[in-house]
């Protein structure tokens, strides 16, 4: 039985969780809820033994001085708790249990079953996981956000894909099959990262994360400066794929590969649903810094919306034409299967742009079909590098 001292009676909390590592390219997905956190001040309540499910070869403890006093933080995974007085702008409160820490290196029946446990006494309604994958997606689009599910009713009821993958995975395929057999509703989320930009931190996707967790969980979620970060991100990238024509003309035969895809998405329907949800984050009830970036946001409707990252207007092509002398996307470890085959993770990139041909997994939204994105949203991040730091005001210890 888990103790819980302190912890209040929540309001219909939702578990929201990411893990640094394999599943967390540009650290998108980790640095999503640690912007939640830090936004509502969240307050740290539990952490998983470190020694339970870390090797500390791969992942490294890291020694800091507090008033000259030499301290240890361990690299593990932490749960705290957040309280929005004003989740949808209706005066409703609502409680989120955020779970942020890093992939484990062992024991993930028994990791997956603890997190499970604290669930359960919580009386968490319904887990969210967020992931990050590597595509064929140019930095200058929207960035896909994929919805997955092993449930069909909520597959139906939350407008999600239902999930059929199959090969290697992650720990959040593992959490997510646990809560499956568990009872408990799991959904994942998962941004595509473009492949030859790989290195965190990434904004841009951060945001995309953010974006259509507001719209899943009906919240209204203050954005800070990451809207700004995000513009200045691509901002950035641009100016270095103009210096080198390769990965320029790389670059638009991505833009113009997803544009075609996007052609059948452009109906009436889709663009009312971009547009109301544009209305829904002007709200004036919502307090400054929370409206979003249109088609920053999600890249699922608002593909002919204007992307004000990059302060351009996407409007339908007459037809769709092959890019003259373009390169294809390639890589030598990309999966051909139609619901995605995972590559294994990327080497690190260092910084810049890498070429068009450089190493990674090419990955995809689960079951998109679509040019820009292959492979699978259970391929791995940029850099796949284990990072030391967590979080660190929780579980120090004097040497």
């Amino acid at each position: 039985m888990i103790e819980l001292d302190g912890v209040p009676e929540l309001i219909d909390p939702v578990m929201v969780a990411a893990f640094e590592g394999w599943n967390d390219a540009g650290d998108a997905a980790s640095a999503a809820v640690a912007h939640l956190d830090r936004e509502w001040k969240g307050e740290v309540f539990a952490a998983l033994d470190a020694e339970d499910y870390y090797d500390f070869q791969v992942n490294r403890p890291t020694v800091w001085l507090d008033g000259g006093v030499r301290k240890i933080t361990w690299p593990t995974t932490r749960l705290s708790v957040v309280r929005i007085a004003d989740a949808n702008g209706k005066g409703k409160p609502r409680d989120l249990v955020l779970v942020r820490g890093i992939e484990p290196s062992m024991r993930w029946r028994s990791f997956c079953n603890e997190i499970l446990g604290f669930a359960h006494e919580l009386g968490v309604e319904m887990l969210v996981v967020l992931g990050a994958l590597l595509g064929d997606t140019p930095h200058t689009r929207p960035v896909p956000v994929s919805g997955v599910t092993s449930d069909p009713d909520l597959a139906r009821t939350m407008d999600l894909e239902e999930t059929r993958y199959e090969g290697p995975t992650g720990i959040v395929g593992i959490l997510q099959e646990a809560c499956t057999h568990a009872g408990v509703p799991a959904v994942s989320l998962w941004a595509a990262v473009p492949h030859y930009v790989s290195q965190p931190p990434n904004p841009k996707a951060t945001l995309a994360l953010l974006n259509r967790l507001e719209d899943l969980l009906d919240l209204r979620i203050p954005l800070g400066e990451l809207s700004e970060d995000a513009r200045a991100w691509q901002l950035g990238v641009d100016q270095l794929a103009a210096e080198d024509s390769e990965v320029a003309e790389y670059v638009q035969s991505l833009e113009e590969a997803r544009d075609t895809a996007d052609l059948p998405e452009a109906s009436g329907e889709a663009i009312a649903r971009e547009f109301e949800r544009y209305l829904r984050r002007r709200d004036p009830q919502a307090g400054p810094g929370l409206a979003t970036e249109g088609g920053v946001a999600d890249g699922r409707d608002g593909s002919y919306l204007r992307d004000t990252a990059s302060g351009r207007t996407r409007p339908p092509k007459p037809a769709p034409k092959e890019p003259k002398d373009a390169k294809e996307p390639k890589d030598p470890r990309e999966a051909k299967s139609p619901n995605g085959e995972p590559g294994s993770p990327a080497e690190a990139t260092g910084p810049g742009i890498t070429g068009p041909d450089a190493g990674g997994p090419d990955a995809s939204e689960p079951g998109s079909g679509k040019p820009d994105a292959k492979g699978t949203p259970e391929g791995g991040r940029g850099d796949d590098r284990a990072d030391d730091r967590v979080d660190g005001r929780a579980d120090d210890s004097e040497d």
